[in-house]
């Protein structure tokens, strides 16, 4: 603006100019670039977070953290969603629904899988992997009988082992087929008080070995003695010696081809389990019992013959 001149002075009237400057944007004071800078920092430390665990963690680690971030399907009634109600859970004013009416709703809806009607046979049905204990116990039975026949026919038509074949007994028993190699007044299947075979009770128990190599039941084999008493019980007794016919027993079956992990229970009871309860002396309590045992969970109670 100009100013008055002095009066009497022809000088002209000064100049003010005044300037005023209007920051049309922040320019490099601004903090837009902030921003970008905050976000590229933050995309980068997701990055090298991201290469760290693929370098550190396994494949089955990596594909748990995977399936961790899956989206997965829910079930209202497993996570407490939704109700029993007349609505199932929703709301009248509901769009996103997750109840039995989702696939009405004008936004996706989360779909829930119907349970399965029944589930899988597995284990002892009909076309499952194990079998049951009734087809083993019938089957078990039916090898039983094919035995008693197989060995009764191969005694019977020996010359060597035709006049033992009142000594063999064959009785089912809960536990299995046992066969009793029994002693008489006329016939001992080891020499006396000792643990030694008889050439024929070694051919006879050799024939049992062959009949039963081929089966895959265990067996149990059970010395028993009569109560006649020994001099001196210190020495030898009768636990002794029926543990003893026992284990003689077993080494002659294992000579038969019957491998060691088929033989499940080798013991000796003494005369504690007399056949003659009458007459605990009687030759007849002297015998070797060995049980074709049932396959295991196949066990049926049987009726002693």
């Amino acid at each position: 603006m100009a100013a008055r001149a002095p009066h009497g002075s022809n000088q002209p009237p000064k100049v003010i100019v005044k300037k005023i400057y209007i920051e049309g944007h922040g320019g490099h004071h601004g903090g837009a670039w902030k921003v970008a800078y905050a976000d590229f920092v933050t995309a980068m430390m997701a990055f090298f977070l991201l290469l760290w665990l693929l370098g550190a963690t396994t494949e089955k680690q990596r594909k748990g953290i995977a399936d961790y971030f899956a989206p997965t399907l829910i079930d209202t009634h497993a996570v407490g969603m939704g109700g029993s109600g007349v609505l199932g859970g929703e709301s009248i004013m509901s769009n996103n629904k997750t109840g039995p009416r989702a696939a009405a709703a004008r936004i996706a809806s989360v779909g829930m899988p119907s349970p399965p009607a029944d589930g899988p046979m597995d284990g002892t049905g009909k076309k499952g992997s194990l079998r049951s204990s009734t087809a083993m116990a019938a089957e078990d039975k039916k090898n039983f009988d094919a035995i008693h026949r197989q060995l009764a026919r191969e005694i019977s038509t020996s010359a060597k082992l035709a006049r033992l074949a009142s000594h063999v007994r064959f009785v089912p028993t809960h536990d299995g087929l046992r066969i009793d190699l029994v002693d008489d007044a006329d016939y001992s299947m080891f020499a006396l008080g000792t643990t030694t075979l008889a050439p024929e009770a070694a051919e006879l128990i050799g024939l049992i070995a062959g009949s039963v190599k081929g089966m895959k039941n265990a067996l149990m084999i059970r010395g028993h003695t009569d109560s006649v008493p020994y001099g001196d019980p210190r020495a030898m007794n009768n636990w002794m010696l029926s543990s003893g016919r026992a284990e003689a027993t077993r080494r002659r079956l294992a000579q038969g081809g019957l491998p060691e992990a088929r033989f499940e229970r080798i013991e000796g009871v003494a005369d504690r389990e007399p056949m003659i309860e009458q007459n605990r002396l009687d030759p007849r309590n002297r015998r070797v019992a060995i049980t074709l045992l049932y396959r295991r969970s196949s066990a049926v109670a049987t009726d002693p013959a």
